[in-house]
């Protein structure tokens, strides 16, 4: 082989490799992906049947019902238009309200239940820490003509 040849042979040889690695870690990947639906993309059947994937929406005021057991919890996810019922056996996260934002991970079961392996509880989008209110407020007031300082408390 020429010097030519073999370099030629060595570069197909490592892209050979490459694209075999990256066929290894996309199938890796394929089943540990979870795609994120609303209950009205769930109840048009746009969700996968016998998969993992997650819910997302606001936890309607009035359904959540605890069992005996203290672990487990029913509840209804909403989108505005659409509700599924979930349920969950374990401890929910602080931040788990009625009315609150929640993304949840699990199977679709038989009669449209959702089975939860994992709840997550979202913040509200809109906490922003006092100080960068405070900041904003004072700059909203400065482009508005009023004196920053009469405007806002100096923060300690």
């Amino acid at each position: 082989m020429t010097k030519r040849q073999k370099r030629l042979a060595f570069i197909v040889g490592g892209l050979a490799l490459v694209g075999a690695a990256a066929g290894l870690v996309l199938y890796a990947l394929k089943d540990n992906v979870s795609l994120y639906f609303t209950p009205t993309q769930v109840a048009n059947h746009e969700a996968p049947q016998g998969r993992n994937f997650r819910i997302g929406g606001l936890v309607e005021p009035g359904s959540v019902k605890r069992e005996g057991d203290g672990l487990t919890v029913h509840f209804r996810v909403t989108d505005n238009v659409q509700g599924m019922d979930v349920v969950y056996k374990g401890i929910l996260p602080d931040l788990f309200k009625e009315g609150k934002g929640i993304v949840a991970q699990g199977k679709l079961e038989a009669g449209n239940l959702f089975r939860a392996d994992e709840v997550l509880a979202k913040h509200d989008e809109n906490y922003m820490p006092p100080e960068a209110k405070a900041a904003l407020d004072a700059a909203a007031k400065a482009q508005s003509g009023v004196p920053a300082a009469a405007s806002a408390p100096a923060v300690k």
